[in-house]
C-alpha cells in the first residue's frame, strides 16, 4: 500500500507541477501575444501614416497643376478680353470720329448755304 501511496503523491506532485509548467507558459504566450498586438498595432500605424503622406502628396500635386492650368487660362481669357474691348474700342472712337465729322461738315455746309441765300 505504502508504494501505490507513494505512486499516488508522485502522480499528484506531477500532475501540480505540469499544471504550474503550463501556466507559466500560457503565461509567457499571452505577454508575447500582447507584445505582437502592440508591435502590429504599430506596423498598422505606420501604414496608415505613410497612406496618408501619399495621398497628401498626390492631392497638392494634383491641386497645384490645376491651379497652374486654371491661371494660365483666366491669362489667355484675359488677354483676349483685352484684345476684344482694344478692338472694339478702336472702332467705336472712329465711327465717333467720323460720326462728329460728318456733323461738322454739314452743319459748315448748312451756313455756307445759309450765307449765300439770305432771307
Amino acid at each position: 500500500m505504502k508504494s501505490t501511496r507513494i505512486l499516488s503523491i508522485l502522480l499528484a506532485s506531477a500532475l501540480v507541477g505540469g499544471a504550474g509548467v503550463t501556466a507559466m507558459a500560457q503565461n509567457n504566450d499571452a505577454g508575447q501575444d500582447i507584445k505582437d498586438a502592440g508591435r502590429h498595432t504599430k506596423d498598422a500605424a505606420k501604414d496608415a501614416g505613410q497612406a496618408t503622406k501619399s495621398t497628401t502628396k498626390k492631392a497638392y500635386h494634383k491641386t497645384k497643376k490645376g491651379t497652374k492650368k486654371a491661371y494660365r487660362k483666366t491669362k489667355k481669357g484675359t488677354h483676349k478680353a483685352y484684345e476684344k474691348t482694344k478692338e472694339g474700342t478702336h472702332k467705336a472712337y472712329n465711327k465717333t470720329k467720323e460720326g462728329a465729322q460728318n456733323t461738322r461738315d454739314e452743319i459748315n455746309e448748312k451756313r455756307h448755304n445759309d450765307e449765300d441765300n439770305p432771307h
